[in-house]
């Protein structure tokens, strides 16, 4: 039986535990607002660190669950209204509702990366954008075969932030930059191949797999805090979620059509790349099962209405953070983020999509203007520190004491 710690139903986000046979109790996070499709907020990203830290000192919590309220979506991204309404022309620089915003949710990733205790996402439905942050920073992820993910920043003039930076570079034959550049829309199987999730299940399966994870002998792992050791509490939930039948989930797009993906990446630059995606022709030349794919050709048409500058900072970034820490590319995402609040191309696209929703964006530059010598300023300019010294939300994370220095000594 479910036991509330959040007894408000109409919380943000609802906390509750559930007890295990042998007198552990296994955190269950749930994310409350099904009308927007669980989009995060600044409350709830702060609920959730808070309950996250105060969990982490219980030792009762051996593990926990995050999962989103209704059938449809898991975390289909950030709530950008009021990030909308704070992006006026007399807003300060940096933003400071754009601070408040970046710097919770980022902290919120990196406190989840460095966890100690087993994060289990159950992936139902349709994860975007912020909800991919949260997936990303879960140690065991499963997915069904109504997950749906993407990242599609490019259609508001964003950039694949939430840690996107950190874990598109982490895809295998470069298809991370294909799906940055297109939003295209995967699935379950997708994700098991591009390393964001380790488990497929039926979506039908999640009492089942409560039942083995409260089923488990969690005492063995009262005596083992490392993650390596076959006893400890990230054994013991792979044990759980590996004894469940794997599930028939859709074929992975990414995975039929990887070679095409990764000749089309490796063309050359930006440039080359925004060629062979603008022409129908050179796409089918390269190959023509990819080209006549419906899945391609909605992930080419995201791609052609989408923010040049977009595609110029993701692929920017891409190529700039090979060699960064967590730390240090969620850092140098709050420092993009802000800069793109307070640039027009974020602005327009969140109007024309989610405002007015007559989805004509009008971007303030072309990829052409973007590749310009004067383009490239404009899109290095996003790069750079606009906090004063020692006023960076993030200044700390890349001191000597920061979490992934601990990692690493």
């Amino acid at each position: 039986m479910t036991a509330a710690i959040e007894g408000i139903s109409d919380a943000p986000v609802l906390f509750s535990t559930e007890p295990t046979d042998c007198g552990h109790l296994i955190g269950i996070t749930t994310l409350n607002m099904p009308k927007s499709l669980n989009a995060l907020s600044v409350e709830m990203c702060q609920l959730l660190s808070q309950q996250l830290e105060q969990w982490q000192g219980d030792e009762q919590v051996v593990a926990l669950l995050l999962k989103g309220a209704g059938d449809k979506a898991f975390c289909a991204g950030g709530d950008i209204r009021r990030l909308y309404d704070s992006m006026s022309a007399t807003a300060p620089m940096p933003n400071p509702y754009a601070t408040d915003f970046f710097g919770h949710e980022y902290s919120l990733y990196r406190q989840m990366h460095f966890y100690p205790k087993p994060l289990i996402l159950w992936g139902d439905g349709i994860i975007m954008g912020g909800g991919m942050g949260l997936m990303a920073g879960c140690s065991h992820r499963l997915v069904t075969e109504r997950t749906r993910f993407a990242m599609p920043e490019i259609t508001i003039g964003l950039f694949p932030d939430a840690s996107g930076s950190w874990f598109l570079q982490r895809m295998p034959a470069k298809t991370g930059l294909f799906l940055g550049l297109t939003g295209a829309m995967c699935n379950g199987s997708d994700a098991l191949l591009t390393n964001l999730a380790e488990y497929g299940v039926g979506s039908q399966d999640y009492d089942v797999i409560m039942q083995r994870l409260t089923q488990s002998d969690w005492q063995v792992a009262a005596n083992s805090t490392d993650k390596c050791d076959n006893n400890s509490a990230y054994s013991i939930v792979s044990r759980a979620l590996a004894a469940q039948p794997v599930a028939e989930l859709p074929a992975s797009k990414l995975a039929q059509h990887w070679c095409a993906i990764q000749q089309l990446i490796n063309r050359g630059g930006l440039g080359d790349i925004d060629a062979l995606l603008q022409s129908d022709e050179a796409l089918t030349e390269l190959d023509a099962d990819f080209a006549a794919d419906s899945w391609t050709q909605r992930a080419v048409a995201t791609y052609r209405h989408g923010c040049p500058v977009t595609a110029a900072l993701t692929y920017a970034l891409y190529h700039k953070v090979t060699d960064l820490s967590l730390e240090q590319v969620l850092y140098l995402e709050t420092n993009v983020a802000v800069h793109c609040a307070a640039n027009p191309d974020f602005k327009e696209g969140v109007r024309a999509l989610l405002i007015d929703k007559d989805r004509t964006p009008n971007w303030s530059r072309t990829l052409a203007e973007c590749l310009s010598a004067e383009g490239q300023d404009y899109i290095q300019q996003h790069f750079t520190n606009p906090y004063a010294k020692g006023e960076h939300p993030l200044d700390d994370w890349l001191s000597a004491a920061a979490l992934g220095n601990e990692a690493v000594r």
